[in-house]
């Protein structure tokens, strides 16, 4: 009997993160063929990348190429490129390249960017984001250079400036940091320099909110600024940054809208994100009446469709969803794991003429949250841990998700080492502007 000829179902998946990554490997058994594009050949565990940013992890211990994760899948192939429009007429994506990918079904999963709130423009080069390999790692230089910097600086105004670091916004991300930097001063850095104490350093926490991490019990809450001032970090809570220069931050209170200023030559952002504008443009293209946030985050059906188009499919930090109690999802890698999972079996069920699937419904495992060695805070239903149990409880999860089992090796021997001798072995600067580099001549 001779085989049909009929092009299977096409399958066009954008972005390798957690959404689109957990959509294409659980397609890897469906009757369909998968596309995954992406700008870039890797996939990125975001989690960790304030570790890669503060020495404590190389870039490769928190990243898998993409078409090593997905060999084993012979119905799934990879597309290095940059998605740059859509042609829902047609049903074809368009890329930054000229060229045109066809598809049946599209699923557009390109997660998300650093939100500054109207000063993009002005405050994204002074303040980098935590979002991508390069961030991590601009700031790590940014880091280091400051105390390489302090070290031959004679003005002590000038070092105090060098040795202030600020942190926008205290989340997960915001706390994460700010531990981290704070445990690097006080005990990796010991000793090292011979013009001043590392020690001495200040590192800030700006929060617009009564407290850090809002989204915990305010008694993990409550742990986790006690551990931050274990390490000799300073929270500013109901205060939001209303000015940021190579030389200074100014912050206004929200309490009696006084304006304090911060010299410092170290900014961080970790206050908000913005979906990719991908999702906008997919909206329009397609003449769509579905809601579309601030954030540029897409309202989409209980199914993670497009409302009313049945083959678009934004899942991940671009969709805004509610759970049963009507509260918004969070933009975190779990959703986004559970999603793309969902999305996958909804897609094999249409294909294979399956009853559809009921509306997506996010379980939530809990929240955690690392404030350096040893400290961390997990709450789970009604379970709140905190301190080394929870800290323990922080590495076996984050390890568990990593995506190649060579990783997992990695991490794990260099958290040890970390812990067992206080080094950060990854504290390099991997390249200095021109008017930054040493006199050559000397």
């Amino acid at each position: 009997m001779a085989e049909s000829s009929t092009p299977r179902h096409h399958v066009v998946v954008i972005g390798g993160g957690f959404a689109g990554l957990y959509c294409a490997q659980g397609l890897g058994r469906s009757p369909v063929d998968v596309t995954l594009v992406d700008r870039r050949n890797f996939h990125l565990f975001q989690p960790l990348l304030y570790q890669v940013a503060t020495g404590s992890l190389s870039p490769a211990n928190i990243a898998a190429p993409l078409r090593t994760i997905l060999k084993r899948q012979a119905n799934v192939r990879v597309w290095l490129g940059e998605v740059s429009d859509f042609d829902t007429v047609k049903k074809e994506v368009a890329l930054a390249d000229g060229s045109r990918l066809p598809y049946d079904t599209l699923v557009v999963a390109c997660g998300s960017h650093h939100h500054y709130f109207g000063h993009d423009a002005e405050w994204e080069p002074i303040a980098p984001g935590l979002k991508t390999i390069e961030d991590a790692t601009e700031i790590r230089r940014n880091i280091l250079l400051a105390f390489e910097a302090a070290e031959r600086e004679t003005d002590p105004d000038k070092r105090k400036r060098l040795l202030t670091f600020v942190i926008v916004g205290g989340g997960p991300t915001g706390v994460e940091l700010a531990g981290a930097i704070g445990e690097l001063a006080r005990t990796t850095m010991t000793r090292e320099f011979r013009a001043f104490n590392p020690a001495d350093c200040r590192v800030v926490v700006v929060e617009g909110q009564p407290r850090v991490l809002t989204n915990f019990h305010e008694k993990l809450s409550a742990k986790a600024l006690q551990a931050l001032t274990a390490l000799g970090v300073e929270v500013q809570c109901d205060a939001h940054v209303t000015a940021v220069t190579p030389t200074h931050v100014e912050i206004t209170s929200d309490v009696d809208k006084s304006v304090r200023r911060i010299e410092t030559s170290t900014v961080v952002w970790a206050a908000g994100v913005k979906a990719n504008p991908l999702g906008r443009k997919l909206v329009e293209r397609l003449g769509a009446k579905a809601d579309v946030d601030r954030g540029g985050r897409v309202s989409v059906a209980p199914d993670c469709t497009v409302p009313g188009f049945a083959d678009y499919f934004i899942i991940g930090d671009m969709m805004s969803q509610k759970d049963a109690a009507g509260k918004p999802l969070p933009g975190v890698a779990p959703v986004a794991m559970q999603q793309g999972d969902y999305v996958a079996d909804v897609i094999d069920r249409r294909v294979r003429g399956k009853s559809p699937r009921a509306a997506f419904h996010y379980w939530d495992k809990g929240s955690m949250a690392t404030i350096g060695r040893a400290r961390a805070v997990v709450e789970t239903g009604r379970i709140r841990l905190s301190g080394l149990i929870a800290w323990l409880a922080w590495l076996f999860i984050h390890v568990l998700y990593l995506a190649r089992f060579e990783n997992r090796l990695l991490v794990v021997f260099q958290w040890f080492f970390a812990y067992v001798t206080n080094n950060r072995a990854a504290r390099i600067i991997t390249w200095m502007r021109t008017e930054e580099q040493p006199d050559q001549k000397a």
